[in-house]
């Protein structure tokens, strides 16, 4: 089911400062960067452009929009090959999953494990 991490999230003040530390003070490379509205965009660092995991640069005043309790602790994204299959596969093991959902930058649905913490489990082609 699950291959690999794939992201870590980690909620920042601001995505431009945090983008210019990781990757000016830090040498992470842009993985990837995407808007997603009007105010904040999805941006991807990495170590390099061959390593897989990557931090998630999100905007910590929309996730307390959002959600106000996932800002406490940086969020875990799991990938998989295949998103259908592996989300079958938790609902026949009675893991409790939220509804698959389709969006322009991957498809992804989240898990709560036996504490009731969330993760996202997000398709990686």
């Amino acid at each position: 089911m699950i291959n690999k991490i794939g992201k870590v999230t980690v909620y920042v003040k601001d995505q431009e400062e945090a983008k210019d530390f990781w990757i000016d003070k830090i040498g992470f490379v842009l993985k990837m960067e995407q808007p997603m509205g009007p105010d904040f965009s999805w941006i991807e660092v990495g170590p390099s452009d061959d390593e897989f995991t990557t931090l998630v640069l999100y905007s910590k005043e929309a996730m307390e929009q959002q959600k106000p309790e996932a800002v406490a602790h940086p969020s875990i994204l799991f990938s998989t090959n295949d998103i259908e299959a592996a989300y079958e596969k938790m609902k026949q093991n009675g893991v409790k999953v939220e509804d698959l959902l389709k969006m322009p930058f991957g498809t992804m649905f989240s898990f709560k494990d036996q504490d009731g913490n969330d993760y996202l489990l997000r398709e990686d082609k």
